[in-house]
């Protein structure tokens, strides 16, 4: 008997790997809302480190966060090839919108059950904005907790409205 067609798709998600230093975040594509240039950018000199600035976006102002300096690691050079990754935020969640610096263009990808696996290699800090990476044939990806993004942007508003 044949495999309904259907069942395989359900099983499959659209996602997006958005390049990092040194790694990329796995997220699904649903999650984003368009990936953009960094030209409208008001860069920040304050804590918190991980939060680059904000970016203009569709007459809005949206925080630009560094994943990498919410890991503890140094903040990566803004370059050509820097983009900002607009994600629509929780229901109900301010601001609507959030935006994670990325060292270049997303690329989509289809995952299954058959291509990753969660790597317990590695934990994570309660308080980081990665829940966990997966092993996806031969890379590892962090998934990023985007409740906890959402939470850290919140506390530090004032800093970035």
């Amino acid at each position: 008997m044949a495999a309904d067609p259907s069942s395989v798709s359900q099983q499959e998600l659209y996602s997006l790997l958005v390049p990092l230093t040194g790694t990329r975040l796995i997220v699904p594509r649903v999650c984003v809302a368009e990936v953009t240039g960094v030209g409208q950018l008001r860069l920040l000199e304050e804590d918190p480190v991980w939060l680059v600035g904000t970016v203009g976006w569709k007459g809005e102002e949206i925080p630009l966060i560094s994943v990498e300096a919410a890991c503890g690691d140094p903040m990566p050079e803004l370059g050509n090839r820097s983009r900002a990754v607009i994600f629509h935020a929780s229901e109900g969640r301010r601001p609507g919108y959030f935006a994670v610096m990325s060292q270049g263009l997303p690329q989509l990808v289809r995952v299954n059950p058959g291509v990753e696996s969660a790597d317990d290699d590695r934990s994570w800090p309660e308080d980081s904005p990665v829940l966990c990476r997966i092993r996806m044939v031969n890379e590892y990806p962090l998934v990023p907790d985007i409740d906890r993004i959402e939470a850290m942007l919140e506390d530090s508003a004032e800093r970035w409205r």
